[in-house]
């Protein structure tokens, strides 16, 4: 199993180094206003940047909750069942959940994503650069999603 726990720490390393993006959202939030109304320049180029980095925080920490199991999960059934069970009904029921919604996001944004990135593409309303990074992070989001699923099923399953 070396190359699941290379890709593991890997995506771990990943998500790390990603919840720095954070901080930059919080400071163009907090900047927002005093750019628009005192200094009257500036706030539609910091709105534009905090969305992408933004998507891309997010995309990070959705997966980061799936790994740390800190979703929302339906324990009204199965809190009757084995520890081995509910791990299974975990580990399976993500994975076929997940994984097809992952592969048709792929499948039809991946085109999208790819022309977006050829041109560039602007922010629509005010021709700013890096509205692509918000494609991008969609698709990283799936793409993360997926190989979340697959590293969850590819483990051990725990007794």
């Amino acid at each position: 199993m070396g190359w699941l726990d290379t890709m593991d720490r890997a995506l771990g390393r990943m998500i790390a180094a990603g919840r720095w993006l954070v901080l930059p959202v919080a400071l163009i939030l907090f900047l927002h206003w005093p750019l628009r109304d005192f200094v009257q320049w500036g706030s539609r180029e910091a709105n534009d940047l905090g969305q992408w980095i933004f998507a891309l925080y997010v995309s990070l920490a959705m997966t980061f909750a799936t790994r740390e199991h800190a979703h929302l999960a339906v324990d009204a059934v199965a809190h009757g069942y084995t520890a081995r069970l509910r791990n299974q009904i975990a580990r399976w029921g993500g994975f076929l959940c997940v994984a097809p919604w992952a592969l048709f996001m792929m499948w039809t944004v991946g085109p999208t994503v790819q022309r977006s990135v050829l041109a560039l593409e602007r922010f629509p309303d005010t021709y700013n650069p890096g509205y692509f990074l918000v494609k991008v992070a969609a698709l990283l989001l799936a793409v993360l999603a997926l190989l979340q699923a697959v590293l969850d099923l590819s483990r051990p399953a725990k007794s």
